[in-house]
C-alpha cells in the first residue's frame, strides 16, 4: 500500500503543538510522531496519570497537562494557564473524544455528553486558544470527524438529544456537529483574513480503546461485539495518518478534509474525504456557531 506515511512529515522544530485526548490511541500515536520530527507537544488528556506515562514513552520534548473537555471551567483554565505560558501556539488538534453506550448522560455544564466532549469543548478550546494561534502566524487547526457524520442529522430543537435518546445517534450527531463547526470555523478565518487554517480528518474504522470500552457495560455480549468489531478495523497507527498529514502538510488550504481511501473511506491510504451535505451547508454552520457561542459563552470571529 503506498500513499502519505509518517515519514512524509516535515520538520516539526520551533513549533507549540496542543493534541487532545494524547495519552491513547490516535492522539498517542499524533502526539508522538510530532514530537518525534522535533515539535514541543503538549499532551491534554483528563487523566494524568495516563497522560505521564504515555508520554514516558516518547521521545521528544512533551508536556502533560489535565483538560477536561466535559467541564467548561476546566476548558477556561486550562487554556488560560497555556496561554500564559506558550503565548504562540502553532497546531491545535482537537482529537479527544467519548463513545458511550447505554443511558443519556450529561456533563457537568448539564450538556449531553458526547456532545459536550466531542464538539462543545473543542469549540470553546479553539475560541480561548485563537489568539496564541494568531500570534504564531499560519497556524493550524485540526478537528477530528468521522464517517458516521455521513449519515448524521442535527436537530436544532433538542441538541441535547433529550427526546428518543440513543447512544448511537448521540455520537453521529456529535461528530456532525464538529464536522460543521470545522468547516465554519475556516468561514470565518477566512472572511476575518486570518492566518490561521482550520482543517478536518477522519481515520475511517480504526482500533483504538473507545469502542471497547464503550461496551464494557455490557458483559460477556459486549466483549464479544468489540472483538468482532476489531476484525474490520485497521491499526491506529495508519488511522491516525489522515490527521498527521492535515497537521503537517505544507501549504493545506483551510476547508480540506482528509481520510481513508478505500471501502467507503473504511481504510487505506489517505486520500481527500467527502463532506456530507449537511456537514457543508452554510446555514446549519452559521446556526451551530450561533448555538455554540450560547451554550459555551465563548465568543470569536
Amino acid at each position: 500500500m503506498t500513499g502519505w506515511t509518517a515519514d512524509h512529515i516535515p520538520d516539526q522544530r520551533g513549533r507549540v503543538a496542543v493534541v487532545t485526548g494524547a495519552n491513547s490511541g490516535l492522539g498517542l500515536v499524533t502526539a508522538t510522531e510530532l514530537a518525534r520530527r522535533g515539535a514541543r507537544v503538549v499532551l491534554a488528556v483528563r487523566d494524568t496519570a495516563a497522560g505521564e506515562q504515555a508520554a514516558r514513552g516518547i521521545a521528544g520534548d512533551v508536556e502533560v497537562r489535565e483538560l477536561d473537555l466535559a467541564d467548561l471551567a476546566a476548558v477556561r483554565a486550562f487554556a488560560a494557564k497555556l496561554s500564559a505560558d506558550h503565548p504562540a501556539i502553532d497546531l491545535l488538534v482537537n482529537n479527544a473524544g467519548v463513545v458511550l453506550l447505554g443511558p443519556r448522560r450529561v456533563s457537568a455544564d448539564g450538556f449531553e455528553l458526547h456532545l459536550a466532549t466531542n464538539m462543545l469543548g473543542h469549540f470553546a478550546l479553539t475560541g480561548l486558544l485563537l489568539d496564541a494561534l494568531t500570534a504564531a502566524g499560519p497556524a493550524r487547526v485540526v478537528s477530528l470527524s468521522s464517517i458516521t457524520h455521513k449519515t448524521a442529522r442535527l436537530d436544532f430543537g433538542d441538541l441535547m438529544g433529550e427526546r428518543g435518546y440513543r447512544a448511537t445517534a448521540a455520537y453521529g450527531r456529535s461528530k456532525l456537529a464538529t464536522t460543521i463547526f470545522g468547516i465554519e470555523l475556516d468561514r470565518r478565518l477566512r472572511a476575518a483574513g486570518s492566518s490561521v487554517v482550520s482543517v478536518l480528518a477522519h481515520p475511517g474504522l480504526t482500533r483504538t480503546n473507545l469502542t471497547p470500552r464503550a461496551w464494557e457495560h455490557r458483559g460477556r455480549f459486549g466483549r464479544l461485539i468489540a472483538r468482532l468489531g476489531l476484525l474490520a478495523t485497521q491499526p491506529v497507527e495508519r488511522g491516525a495518518l489522515p490527521q498527521l498529514r492535515a497537521a503537517t502538510e505544507p501549504g493545506v488550504p483551510g476547508g480540506r478534509f482528509f481520510g481513508p481511501a478505500r471501502l467507503g473511506e473504511t481504510r487505506g491510504r489517505v486520500t481527500e474525504a467527502r463532506l456530507s451535505r449537511r456537514a457543508a451547508d452554510p446555514a446549519a454552520g452559521k446556526r451551530l456557531w450561533a448555538a455554540a457561542e450560547d451554550l459555551t459563552g465563548v465568543r470569536y470571529l
